[in-house]
């Protein structure tokens, strides 16, 4: 039996029905007047939709079982190419330890939404802090935060970030000519909202032509960006001479890398990088070609520049630690007017699955992964270069995962034969391949080279 509680009551008046939405917080007087005030006739005047795409109040969707949906799913997924992946170039597959599926998908880290809580949110928020630390740890630098989209999203805030903190006029970011296309594209979005212009160095056998990059910098330069390994695969083997080259026009030196990489390679800290970018969900995700959980980290000189989410220590009421977010006036969903950045996503899941495998790798297992991806692509360029018709690794350089391979046939008609066979790699250029070898497909390695042997034959 129900019980009236007088103290529960609202004084909050009934809204009126008169809106034109049951789900939204405006009466119908408001929506009127809004109306009123951009001189349209009703609501649906604000959308401009084909008649074609319309909503008609008919799915036109056949009633069926639960059993034939599942059926009919599983017939169509079903057409899908049976291929063996060596693509690479951003996006990578490793090995993810069942304990990352088992602990992830716990009901209180899947439901969870952002923690703006600290209160309800303790363990997640201290995931985080973990995954911060780790990345702090990787690269050397003082500061990580926890919510980028993808490597691309996280350079283009670099870039931003370098503009509010320069100490010139510059307005040009400078990239290698070898920049990803798609990872170029986020930047310019960004850089055009910001008054910057993206524009491109030199690279010479895969890595920046340092005489080049000093020709191309002058005193509008207001970042620097270097990646390593490179979009081809190449360890950059020039960083402090780029980050010395940026500081001299008192630039920003961005550096892209990834939490594998970082393992192995200099510490981005100790060859003067101030930001470093990339996709850090090379570990606790399988290879998906579009979802990604970006990597950001800063010396502390940019702390109140960080972009995005920022988990930090503190202490409760009775003097224990306690994790809350911080620093939150740097985002858009406190206050808009003095955002650093309109990302306000919640990447949290994403970044706790990766602090679950970095973990369960530890130090040793994570530079043991490292180390694997130069000696398979090693092995694997060498396995290449024996078949008749091919040269690899094009560059004379050390390569991590990938390398680029030189074909005496077009490329196209190379990747084409691959992929009728079951292989799919990349085509880079009219005579140039470029393969990816992980611990994912090591063991579909001696097909590849079968196939690549009938296809240039």
């Amino acid at each position: 039996m129900a019980t009236h509680h007088p103290e529960f009551e609202s004084d909050v008046q009934p809204r009126d029905q008169g809106a034109s939405s049951p789900f939204a917080p405006h009466t119908g007087a408001e929506v009127a007047a809004m109306l009123d005030a951009v001189g349209a006739e009703s609501v649906d005047d604000l959308f401009d939709i084909p008649e074609s795409v319309t909503f008609d109040g008919e799915f036109d969707v056949d009633a069926k079982t639960e059993f034939e949906v599942v059926s009919e799913i599983e017939d169509l997924l079903g057409q899908n190419a049976d291929a063996v992946e060596f693509l690479g170039r951003g996006h990578y597959s490793h090995y993810v330890p069942s304990v990352v599926d088992y602990l992830s998908l716990r009901s209180e880290f899947l439901t969870s939404y952002t923690q703006y809580q600290p209160e309800t949110s303790q363990g997640f928020l201290q995931a985080l802090f973990e995954f911060q630390s780790m990345l702090v740890d990787l690269t050397g630098l003082d500061v990580a935060n926890c919510s980028m989209y993808d490597a691309a999203t996280a350079l283009g805030e670099a870039a931003t970030l370098a503009a509010r903190v320069r100490e010139t006029n510059g307005e040009t970011v400078l990239v290698p000519d070898v920049l990803r296309e798609g990872k170029r594209s986020v930047l310019e979005n960004y850089a055009d909202g910001a008054g910057l212009t993206v524009e491109s160095y030199p690279t010479v056998d895969g890595n920046a032509d340092l005489d080049g990059l000093a020709d191309a910098a002058d005193e509008d330069v207001v970042m620097v960006y270097a990646e390593s390994p490179t979009s081809r695969g190449t360890i950059e083997e020039g960083l402090s001479a780029i980050a010395d080259l940026a500081h001299d026009h008192e630039a920003t030196f961005c550096l892209g890398s990834d939490p594998v990489a970082l393992a192995l390679l200099e510490e981005p800290a100790s060859v003067g990088a101030d930001v470093v970018v990339g996709d850090a969900s090379v570990l606790g995700l399988p290879a998906s070609h579009g979802m990604g959980l970006g990597l950001f980290a800063v010396k502390d000189d940019y702390l109140r520049q960080v972009p995005g989410r920022l988990v930090g220590t503190s202490e409760d009421a009775e003097g224990r630690r306690a994790y809350t977010l911080t620093l939150q006036t740097r985002e858009q969903h406190i206050r808009k007017e003095r955002a650093t950045s309109n990302i306000c996503t919640n990447q949290a899941w994403v970044a706790l699955r990766t602090a679950i495998h970095v973990a369960s790798l530890g130090a040793t297992g994570l530079a043991d992964l490292a180390n694997d991806c130069v000696d398979l692509a090693s092995e694997a360029a060498a396995r290449l270069d024996s078949v008749a018709g091919v040269t690899a690794p094009v560059h004379d350089r050390h390569h991590f995962r990938e390398f680029v391979a030189r074909t005496d046939e077009p490329a196209a008609e190379v990747v084409d034969g691959l992929a009728e066979r079951g292989y799919l790699v990349h085509e880079v250029g009219d005579h140039e391949i470029q393969v990816c070898v992980t611990d994912m497909n090591r063991g579909e390695l001696d097909g590849l080279v079968a196939a690549l042997r009938e296809v240039v034959a």
